[in-house]
């Protein structure tokens, strides 16, 4: 079920309860002759996505537009024909509505909005789909209360950034938080505003990438299911400003989720779909990143062939990078982000030599410490595989003393797995190493 934040939101805004609500429902009904019984607990379900009965969905709209004076619709508290995460591709306006509930909802941590569950099947699948083929979004301008500039899209691109750095250098549960009240504070505010056209790609562009940073952010929160519809969100947003390049980016991002899931063919489905639909717009950096994981995708799959045919591409496209001539998005392309995926990608195949030879590489090349610590991770497991124990526990010491202090569940569960690995190892320096991973764990989150 798809958590219903549009109801929600109207809930806060009408400052009302779970249990004035059903209190309120409850007597609307017995005013056309039913006889509800309803209490806080199913609120709570309506929430999480359910589906009221019969005429309940009627008297919802009923008791919030009394109570905010308004005319309040089955669309306007997600209990329209599609249900709340239904997607209106001619309304844009709606999507900036739904949009901005979850951000709303995320930020009030809302248990059945941060806990929501990844959708799998169709439901992935289609986000994608609705990006890569038409209808396109003829016209973005919006009539609004406040009048959008310049200026302002200048500080959502800057706030990208900010958050960016921060993310990398502290992981995503910190960052999130702030990212999301930006979203919330600043940017809801300004797509509802008033702009023309040109204007308003301008600005559905600077949003969803400032929306793939929430994502990234809840993706390394653990948060799969929120960080899915980040992407999703900012996959949209992308689309309206007519990016295509930007959208090829938020697809590599779950590309990356999908390889995390271990859902390996949409990998690779999702990666065809962004490097056809991109086509020349692509970058060299994107491309290269996009075809890595592919190879680490048809890796797990056991497709050799297929796997080392993307490591060729991805070799190719990064020896055509030209810093400078990337969009700021793919910033996270560094020189050795590409050996460090084939070499998790020969680890699947077995060719542990270049494995290592890869790993090695990217270890000596400079990287920001998040990144240092995923080539690190890697480059332990290379030579734990390869039977020099030693040597492995003296990079995971270097990866632990790196990672100490990092916000980040993605990167726990990765010092987790290269524990239990040492652990086993039997090597005389396993201990020591142990010890260390164990200290950057006991930081709490």
């Amino acid at each position: 079920m798809e958590p219903n934040t549009l109801l929600d939101a109207l809930l806060d805004e009408a400052g009302v309860s779970h249990a004035g609500l059903a209190a309120r429902v409850n007597r609307a009904g017995r005013a056309r002759g039913l006889a509800l019984r309803y209490e806080h607990t199913a609120v709570a379900r309506w929430l999480k996505g359910q589906r009221p009965r019969g005429q309940v969905p009627d008297l919802i709209c009923e008791v919030l537009s009394a109570r905010l004076r308004r005319q309040v619709t089955l669309g306007d508290v997600g209990l329209g024909a599609g249900g709340p995460g239904a997607a209106t591709p001619s309304s844009l306006s709606g999507f900036v509505d739904r949009a901005s509930a979850l951000w709303r909802s995320d930020q009030q941590q809302r248990p059945h909005v941060i806990g929501v569950a990844a959708v799998t099947g169709t439901s992935a699948v289609m986000p994608v789909w609705e990006w890569e083929n038409p209808p396109e979004d003829a016209d973005v301008s919006r009539e609004g209360a406040a009048r959008v500039r310049t200026a302002d899209i200048e500080m959502l691109r800057a706030a990208r950034a900010h958050y960016e750095l921060m993310y990398r250098r502290t992981g995503g549960i910190a960052t999130r938080a702030r990212v999301v009240g930006f979203l919330n504070a600043e940017a809801a505010p300004l797509l509802r505003g008033s702009y023309p056209d040109a204007l308003g790609r301008q600005l559905h562009r600077a949003t969803g990438a400032l929306v793939a940073v929430a994502g990234i952010c809840a993706y390394d929160s653990d948060a799969q299911g929120l960080a899915q519809r980040y992407f999703h969100q900012a996959l949209r947003l992308a689309k309206a400003s007519g990016d295509r390049g930007l959208g090829a980016y938020v697809v590599a991002l779950l590309v990356n989720q999908s390889l995390c899931m271990s859902e390996h063919r949409q990998a690779v489905a999702f990666a065809e779909a962004a490097l056809r639909s991109a086509g020349r717009r692509i970058t060299p950096a994107l491309a290269a990143d996009l075809y890595a994981m592919q190879a680490k995708a048809y890796a797990h799959l056991g497709d050799g062939p297929s796997a080392l045919a993307c490591i060729r591409g991805a070799e190719a496209e990064a020896g055509r990078i030209r810093p400078g001539h990337e969009p700021e998005e793919t910033g996270y392309v560094q020189p050795g982000l590409v050996d460090v995926q084939v070499a998790e990608a020969l680890l699947a195949l077995g060719d542990l030599t270049a494995a290592r030879e890869h790993a090695t590489a990217a270890v000596g090349t400079p990287a920001h410490d998040r990144g240092r610590v995923h080539r690190l991770a890697v480059l332990t497991q290379t030579e734990l595989r390869h039977g020099e124990a030693d040597r492995a526990a003296r990079t995971a010491t270097e990866m632990a003393d790196t990672a100490r202090g990092m916000e980040s569940r993605r990167l726990r569960d990765r010092l987790r797995t290269v524990r239990e690995h040492l652990a086993t190892s039997g090597c005389a320096d396993a201990r020591s190493a142990v010890a260390r991973i164990d200290g950057a764990l006991r930081v709490p989150l």
